[in-house]
């Protein structure tokens, strides 16, 4: 089992850039695909990025757009999360995960949640 915390969100301008990370804690942290997803008002939960278990290979969401980048620390259990350019359209709860299959973008292939952190974009 995978305990996940989020933090690093809060309210920025368009155009700026912010980090999240994801803590991770429990079964070892390598043997773990990851993902960010989110969630925005009124809306249902969507793909943002996934990285491989070894973080050598990442997906990412179509409205990405190469303006996000997602790296992992397998020494200190940590997925990132880099969102640079971001746009009040990106404003949401996002969420990291953890499974087995590297590269999905179902959420129902992963099995362990964290709460959320809230990023806000202002125009």
């Amino acid at each position: 089992q995978v305990h996940l915390a989020e933090f690093g969100g809060g309210l920025v301008q368009a155009g700026d850039s912010l980090r999240l990370s994801c803590a991770t804690s429990g079964d070892t942290f390598r043997n773990y695909a990851m993902g960010w997803f989110r969630r925005a008002p009124g809306k249902a939960r969507e793909f943002v990025a996934a990285l491989s278990r070894n973080g050598d290979t990442s997906y990412f969401g179509d409205f990405v757009a190469g303006r996000f980048t997602v790296f992992r620390d397998n020494a200190e259990n940590l997925l990132y999360l880099q969102m640079d350019s971001l746009k009040p359209e990106d404003t949401a709860l996002y969420y990291c995960a953890a499974g087995t299959h590297d590269g999905s973008s179902w959420d129902a292939e992963y099995d362990y949640w964290g709460q959320g952190t809230q990023v806000t974009v202002s125009s």
